[in-house]
């Protein structure tokens, strides 16, 4: 459990060490994403918790520039998470999911990274949710869903606080 949240963990100590006062919350995202990492192996409510808050806190780091665009990204995520997995319950996880990838894509911050890097923590939370549901049995999810979450995390990082 403490190995897989270790990626992100390092992401987010980097993220303190490389960051100045505006940037700093960024690091606190990222360890919120490393609880999450390491909660979401004993339960799944307690993980999607830390990424929840995770995405709160990156929406308010990011700013909410263009509310309209930002709403469209979290209801379409809020739709598209239970279709995938077959559980309404997802909806709720999926409107902070979308919400935090609008933001992020409409940020100030450098859209081919940070905007890039949370659309493939979106890719990755969607793979999960259609392991429980339309990918079940698939190998597909296995082999995605950990890539695309941690360099998603690791562009986000870098768009924020570079090398």
């Amino acid at each position: 459990m403490v190995l897989k949240g270790g990626g992100v963990a390092a992401l987010a100590v980097h993220a303190l060490i490389r960051s100045d006062a505006q940037t700093r919350p960024i690091a606190l995202v990222m360890a919120l994403g490393a609880l999450g990492d390491v909660l979401i192996e004993g339960s799944l409510v307690a993980g999607a918790l830390a990424f929840l808050a995770g995405h709160g806190v990156a929406c308010r780091f990011y700013g909410l520039r263009k509310p309209v665009i930002v709403a469209s990204c979290a209801v379409a995520l809020a739709v598209l998470a239970p279709l995938a997995s077959g559980n309404p319950a997802t909806a709720l996880y999926g409107l902070g999911l979308g919400a935090m990838l609008g933001c992020a894509w409409l940020s100030r911050f450098r859209r081919d990274l940070v905007g890039l890097g949370a659309a493939l923590f979106a890719v990755s939370d969607v793979l999960l949710f259609a392991r429980m549901g339309v990918l079940a049995g698939s190998p597909l999810p296995a082999l995605l869903v950990w890539p695309t979450y941690y360099f998603g995390q690791v562009l986000i990082t870098l768009g924020v606080v570079g090398v």
